[in-house]
């Protein structure tokens, strides 16, 4: 017994192969808001920024935008993070202070275009532009969050990818703000809250099956 114990570990230790590690969460979250500049970048190149003119000096809008990327940020580190076994889920609360900051600017957008004397009419045209950039800015970057997120295996992989669809909403929306035409109308709100709601929601659901497969 002993003899085939030993060939049986001899075996067994010869198939083993080295596991490369990964990379920290701050390099991986990096490189994925790299991408997302990037793929600004490849917007800009062909579409006008139309969004800068007339609104550059728009306290709310800037504030919006600040919240919204600092939100990217902090979320797409704090889902890779969250990934790693042994993490601690507190970790979920780091984008809390942007999320926070993201809503008031928004908010008090709202309340600036109420009390406008003219507020913008809602344009349709221009609402279905909006949803589509949102819905195809967030397509390619939640598919390439979690291709990255599931190389790690995550124990709390439905946490993990509402992080992860935070974060693209996040990047999305702060993206959209030099490609915007326009001052939001409450349609435009309600349309960017859909969106949101709807990247985080989804990434949650298809990507923690996607995690939690992998994790199994």
């Amino acid at each position: 017994m002993d003899a085939r114990h030993d060939r049986l570990v001899e075996e067994l230790a010869g198939r083993l192969e080295p596991v490369r590690p990964l990379p920290r969460p701050a390099w991986r979250a990096a490189l994925w808001l790299g991408a997302a500049l990037l793929l600004g970048a490849a917007l800009a190149s062909r579409l006008a920024m139309i969004g800068l003119e007339g609104r550059g000096g728009t306290a709310d809008i800037w504030l919006s935008a600040c919240g919204a990327a600092l939100t990217a940020v902090t979320a797409a580190y704090a889902a890779f993070a969250t990934s790693v076994p042994g993490r601690s889920p507190r970790w979920a609360l780091l984008p809390a202070p942007a999320l926070a900051l993201w809503v008031s600017g928004s908010g008090l957008g709202c309340l600036r275009m109420w009390f406008a004397a003219s507020p913008p009419a809602d344009d349709g045209h221009g609402l279905v532009s909006c949803f589509s950039f949102l819905v195809c800015v967030s397509i390619p970057l939640s598919l390439l969050m979690v291709a990255m997120l599931r190389r790690a295996c995550p124990l709390r992989p439905n946490l993990t990818a509402a992080l992860a669809g935070l974060a693209v909403a996040g990047a999305a929306a702060a993206l959209l703000v030099p490609f915007h035409p326009h001052d939001a109308s409450l349609s435009d709100i309600l349309i960017h809250c859909v969106v949101v709601a709807g990247v985080i929601g989804l990434n949650a659901l298809a990507g923690g099956r996607l995690l939690s497969r992998a994790a199994g």
